[in-house]
């Protein structure tokens, strides 16, 4: 009798088990009977039909790497999406805007905020991430670091950086030493001002016979070593526009500003170095002066102003380099920039899109393109994590003893967007000023007199900017 109880009772547990089972299994159906979907960590369902998705990217050999790394990375954990990866090695925006034009478009594509990604983003022609960060449990606005998201208008973000990059102040150590002066300081907290680094520009800066720029007949047109090289890109000048509290559009986007006395004053510094100090290379003799990394090595140059991806190069050479905080005019300031993963409308998987966005943003995804020197993490824990932070930032050869507080500290406190990213039209207004400039590089005018000059001309450009309503 008890046998007979205890197998009914068997029974009756497999019954229920058997209904559980089909609950579950209903459950886990889409609502139109499609395939079973497992959630994502925004909680929405990732198909597990065989899909593809398609993405187009620029880059080295190593950033390719990089990127093929991050999805084989996510080719395990979604074994049933294939990614297919275009690497256009040349000519990328012509290429892509080809592609569109013939509606043969990826899923998600590298771009650049300086180019075709806001022509796009205006067109209609990207989805708004905003509404992914939103439903997303593992990443979200908060968890990346400032400025690597890019809007083409408040509360619509069309691409995020999978690698900030900012400004920093490169240089041997060897010259500072053996000149008998202190190295550039690493710490915001001790920057030199413009004149305390000019000064110390022009120690460093010495003709074909020993002398200084600071000694009686030293010849500018004969000079063996500059004290610093500056580049006339927007990219360099635009942390000392920042710096000394300038911008290239009004704050209400109305008003062309690089003629206002901010800008011009801080243009006119960096001219002042080249054709006054003599301290570092004009346009001309630049032309003459290596990569940041052959030009310190070889003492071309005793400091370099240059993006924090100079890194990578300095590891690769065999001499004592060190990094320190850029000098400042009245804040300390950095530009960061970066290229930006820009999602499709057209995609019919924006779910599993997000995901492959999310795995190539992930730090794991390029640890060897970060710990090389070229890139930096895009999440904001692998910066005030110590453990996370030393796996980038400590015994290796990218990066030097003033590595930590000059750029990682920087890059999170005093961080300021490009103006790629929230200036409108900003390229027709940059093709305008950009030849007016060339003569304030070449002292042929003062940055005013130069700015003044084509001010209205800048004006009829002006369309507003994209942080503000």
């Amino acid at each position: 009798m008890k046998r007979q109880k205890k197998s009914i009772m068997v029974l009756m547990i497999m019954i229920m088990m058997l209904i559980l089972s089909s609950v579950i299994s209903a459950c886990g159906k889409s609502d139109s009977g499609g395939s079973p979907s497992s959630p994502s960590a925004s909680g929405e369902a990732v198909s597990k039909e065989q899909i593809t998705l398609r993405m187009t990217v620029w880059g080295s050999p190593e950033e390719v790497a990089a990127y093929k790394f991050g999805i084989q990375r996510f080719e395990e954990k979604y074994p049933n999406i294939k990614v297919d990866l275009q690497h256009i090695a040349a000519d990328y925006d012509t290429k892509l805007t080809t592609m569109v034009a013939g509606n043969d478009v990826p899923d998600i594509a590298m771009m650049e905020s300086g180019s075709i990604a806001y022509p796009l983003a205006e067109q209609g022609k990207f989805y708004n991430l905003q509404e992914f960060l939103d439903k997303d449990s593992f990443i979200n606005v908060d968890s990346l670091v400032p400025n690597i998201m890019y809007s083409l208008e408040p509360g619509n973000v069309i691409g995020i950086g999978p690698g900030p990059e900012s400004f920093a102040l490169f240089y041997n150590e060897d010259i500072f030493k053996d000149a008998g002066i202190a190295p550039p300081p690493s710490k915001l907290s001790e920057a030199w001002t413009w004149d305390e680094f000019v000064e110390v520009a022009k120690q460093l800066t010495v003709d074909t016979k020993g002398r200084t720029a600071n000694d009686p007949g030293f010849d500018p047109k004969n000079i063996k070593q500059y004290g610093v090289s500056a580049s006339t890109w927007w990219g360099m000048y635009s942390n000392f526009i920042y710096s000394n509290g300038g911008d290239f559009v009004s704050e209400d986007g109305k008003k062309f500003a690089l003629n206002e006395p901010a800008a011009v004053e801080a243009l006119q510094k960096i001219s002042d170095l080249m054709n006054v100090h003599h301290v570092s290379p004009s346009p001309v003799q630049a032309k003459n002066i290596p990569a940041t990394n052959v030009a310190l090595q070889t003492k071309k140059v005793a400091m370099a102003i240059d993006g924090q991806w100079a890194s990578a190069g300095l590891a690769q050479s065999n001499f004592n380099f060190n990094v320190g905080v850029m000098p400042v005019l009245k804040e300390p300031v950095t530009t960061v920039v970066c290229g930006m993963f820009s999602m499709f409308k057209s995609t019919k998987y924006p779910q599993e899109a997000w995901e492959l966005m999310k795995a190539l943003i992930d730090p794991e995804a390029s640890i060897e393109m970060i710990t090389s020197g070229t890139w930096m993490p895009s999440y904001k824990d692998w910066y005030t994590d110590p453990a996370m932070l030393a796996k980038w930032t400590e015994n290796l050869e990218a990066r030097p003893s003033g590595y930590k507080d000059a750029v990682v500290e920087v890059i999170l406190t005093k961080g300021h967007q490009t103006p790629t990213g929230y200036v409108k039209n900003f390229n027709k207004i940059m093709d305008i000023v950009n030849p007016a400039l060339d003569k304030v590089w070449l002292g042929q005018q003062t940055a005013q007199e130069a700015m003044d000059g084509i001010a209205a001309k800048a004006q009829e450009q002006v369309q507003g900017r994209r942080d503000i309503k």
